[in-house]
């Protein structure tokens, strides 16, 4: 305590106050134990000016008064402690205890024994800024500031409104419903309880050495990947993959092979590099690589989905395949194949993947863990030619030290263990009950009038129809009656895109799609 102990005081929420003689100091309910075990708040940024007429505990007060009145600070945020704002303030504790004192009683804070001191609780959640603050954080005219010329054509980062939620037909969505948590759950347990100072470091920037070894053998047996672990990159996702890639093997001005219609998201990277995108039509046999070579037969690179092309589901015959691996070997090019989701297979068994047939090492092999296991895990991996491995390391390195290790582990073990691949098996059998219950309901509310591509693999089907519809305004209002379809017109690059929609069927319980399906007619009638 500070000044003479014969001083009249008044107790203030936390906070004791000095009637007489003295100034201020704290009043705790709680012992010095307790004190520890309440967590430090968050303080705002305060410049302090000796120098100023204002007093130092008005700066404080006018510091936390502007965090709050402008939403930096909002209701129920814990507050620093008056020690620790002191502290990093370079101050005593006496103007800082003056200024929480005042913020206390004008309501501007609430203290409670045991809790600290938070933003109360009471303030609402909207409340206009000062007139004079408003002015200030004008937003500026977009015409007047400089940005790449890179970004230029891209679309806005605004999500469409079929991508919003999940629900009827939402693509990438897996069978949230069937996932098996407890699993995870133990298996996330298990390895939070190991977690010790080596884990809290920086990882291999290739990926954890257990995760790249589970992935290679997986690839080898389930996919026909011909690599070994020193060629497992492990990545946030295909997206993170493709720009890898890019930066890689691609410079400003490339030209690249896009399937056409393709994956819009892929474009949008190779965009955004800088590369010339020449679009390749797609046929019932996948990518018309003698189509390809007859218009540009100089392409830096070719992207396809081979074993599920998306959108139309087609799979690439083997034909095709040799053909496009003859062309890149020719003409000194690169092929990058994702393959998202060719786990799911309905009629035969998965085929096998393009890298498997490569033996020039021009195929980069992208896999995602996305729709096997769930997006929001955000681990892929990209299998990389040996010759090139330096360089994806050196590009990653400049802007991605490595994915997140906790989950790598994590993962590592699902696999491992069996459990990765007895997930597939139920997914497989869940998805094909869906999709049969989809294309049944299709075929008897549309009967003729729809033609239903790509049913036979992955995650979703595509359907058109014989009258003339547009796709983009039909799937808005689908959206505001919880319909989620994705139209099939953007994902057209050049002229002549055909209209329909793609369905998804993983996430929507098999008793669920027929009434889904019945009020996409109905949207359709209407229309």
């Amino acid at each position: 305590m500070i000044g003479n102990s014969t001083a009249s005081t008044r107790k203030t929420a936390g906070v004791e106050v000095a009637t007489g003689n003295l100034t201020l100091f704290l009043y705790s309910h709680y012992s010095a134990t307790d004190m520890r075990k309440v967590p430090s708040g968050i303080a705002p940024i305060i410049s302090l000016d000796r120098n100023a007429p204002q007093t130092l505990q008005k700066q404080i007060y006018d510091g936390y008064r502007s965090a709050i009145v402008e939403r930096r600070l909002r209701s129920g945020q814990r507050v620093a402690s008056s020690r620790v704002l002191a502290g990093e303030l370079g101050v005593s504790r006496i103007p800082v205890l003056n200024a929480y004192a005042q913020l206390l009683a004008e309501g501007y804070f609430e203290s409670r024994v045991g809790s600290g001191t938070v933003v109360a609780r009471s303030l609402p959640d909207q409340f206009g800024f000062p007139r004079e603050r408003k002015q200030r954080i004008t937003r500026p005219e977009p015409k007047a500031r400089n940005t790449s010329r890179r970004f230029n054509g891209l679309p806005k980062v605004a999500l469409e409104p079929w991508s919003r939620q999940k629900g009827a037909f939402g693509v990438g969505q897996i069978a949230f419903d069937a996932f098996p948590f407890a699993l995870w759950s133990r298996l996330t347990v298990r390895h939070a309880r190991r977690v010790g100072p080596t884990s809290l470091h920086y990882g291999d920037a290739m990926g954890s050495r257990e995760l790249r070894e589970a992935i290679s053998s997986y690839l080898a047996v389930a996919r026909g990947v011909r690599c070994d672990p020193s060629q497992v990159m492990i990545v946030s996702g295909s997206q993170h993959a493709l720009e890898l890639s890019a930066r890689v093997i691609l410079d400003r001005g490339s030209k690249v092979w896009m399937e056409e219609p393709g994956y819009p998201l892929a474009r949008h990277v190779f965009a955004l590099a800088g590369c010339r995108l020449i679009p390749v039509p797609v046929d019932r046999q996948g990518l018309d690589v003698a189509a390809g070579m007859r218009d540009c037969r100089e392409a830096r690179a070719a992207f396809v989905t081979p074993s599920h092309q998306y959108p139309l589901g087609v799979t690439m015959t083997a034909s095709r395949r040799f053909e496009l691996l003859n062309w890149a070997q020719e003409a000194g090019s690169w092929i990058i194949e994702d393959d998202y989701d060719s786990e799911y297979r309905y009629e035969s068994k998965p085929v096998a993947s393009l890298q498997g047939l490569d033996s020039n090492f021009r195929v980069i092999y992208v896999g995602t863990f996305s729709k096997v296991l769930f997006p929001s895990l955000r681990l892929g991996y990209v299998v990389i030619p040996p010759d090139l491995i330096a360089e994806f390391l050196t590009v990653r390195r400049s802007f991605d030290l490595g994915s997140p290790t906790f989950l790598q582990s994590v993962l590592a073990d699902f696999i491992r263990e069996g459990h990765f691949s007895r997930h597939i098996r139920r997914m497989r059998t869940l998805y094909s009950e869906r999709r049969n219950v989809l294309v049944a309901s299709l075929q008897e509310e549309f009967g003729s009038s729809v033609d239903v591509l790509g049913s036979e693999a992955g995650m979703h089907l595509v359907v058109t129809f014989k009258g003339k519809i547009n796709d983009k305004r039909l799937s808005e209002q689908a959206a505001s009656q919880r319909l989620w379809l994705w139209p099939l017109s953007p994902c057209y690059l050049g002229q002549g895109a055909r209209a329909g929609f793609i369905l998804g069927f993983a996430s929507t319980p098999a008793e669920e799609i027929p009434a889904s399906v019945r009020r996409l007619k109905k949207l359709l009638r209407v229309n």
